[in-house]
């Protein structure tokens, strides 16, 4: 196989892998925002726990799922970059490092989806070829 090639679907295992594993946070997470009643979650900024955990759910279930079939990747990566941002540095900012590992290793990640963009196997290329042709 072409080592270009190759490049490619290492990067779409990449791609999908990791916001694969997000989706199970977020999946939670909206479960946690639909069962109703009193919502225990981190108030952002003032903004109360309902829009803090809503804008969570779009972090890490939402941006997520446009990652994966590689629609808008740049962009969907920013709501998942703040989200672990948010996660590492002021949900968990009193806790060592050991504790918010989970939260960078994901903010690193999306940062390098965010950096490479999309790549051959996506939604993004399909329809940039599909618009080349027309």
């Amino acid at each position: 196989m072409e080592n270009n090639k190759l490049s490619n679907y290492g990067y779409t295992l990449f791609r999908v892998g990791i916001p694969a594993l997000m989706l199970l946070h977020g999946t939670h997470k909206l479960e946690k925002l639909m069962a109703g009643g009193e919502i225990k979650f981190m108030d952002f900024l003032g903004l109360g726990t309902e829009v803090s955990l809503t804008l969570a759910v779009i972090g890490e279930l939402v941006a997520p799922l446009f990652l994966i079939v590689g629609f808008k990747t740049r962009w969907a990566s920013i709501p998942a970059i703040i989200t672990m941002f948010v996660a590492a540095f002021v949900a968990h900012s009193g806790e060592p490092l050991d504790e918010r590992e989970h939260s960078l290793l994901y903010m690193v990640a999306f940062i390098a989806i965010a950096m490479i963009g999309s790549g051959e196997n996506s939604l993004d290329a399909w329809l940039q070829k599909r618009k080349s042709k027309a």
